[in-house]
């Protein structure tokens, strides 16, 4: 059953009918095969927001990017060196995706699986926590 929040990302994604459309689909996409438990939420006035235990990405889009911020990525290993945004925070970090851009969908996966980890041995729960 496709949640309120859902049916707004899919508007999102349609909404943007060019490269940026498309990128927050694959994003997306890589997001949920990366934790199937992944909860999608719309916060903020307008923002996607994929939580288990907590906030673990967001996904904004903008004239020349779509920016993926992770809630705890200055908490994270990034061996791949995906982080090129919001690196001087002291919580997020952020991924700016450009036209064009590939996506390293392995690595990005994996980052996505640490931070829910992450976030789920903060609450030291093993179920989800809504948000």
């Amino acid at each position: 059953m496709k949640t309120e929040a859902s049916a707004l990302i899919d508007s999102r994604i349609s909404e943007l009918a060019d490269w940026r459309g498309q990128m927050l689909a694959r994003l997306r996409a890589v997001i949920h095969q990366a934790d199937p438990e992944i909860v999608e939420e719309w916060k903020w006035r307008g923002v996607p927001v994929w939580s288990h235990e907590g906030i673990v990405c967001t996904g904004e889009s903008y004239k020349a990017a779509v920016k993926m911020t992770l809630a705890k990525g200055a908490s994270l290993e990034d061996p791949s060196g995906l982080f090129n945004a919001s690196l001087e925070g002291n919580a997020r970090r952020a991924i700016d995706f450009h036209e064009g851009d590939d996506i390293d969908e392995t690595a990005l996966a994996e980052l996505i699986r640490a931070a829910v980890a992450l976030n789920v041995a903060s609450t030291g729960k093993r179920g989800r926590k809504k948000t």
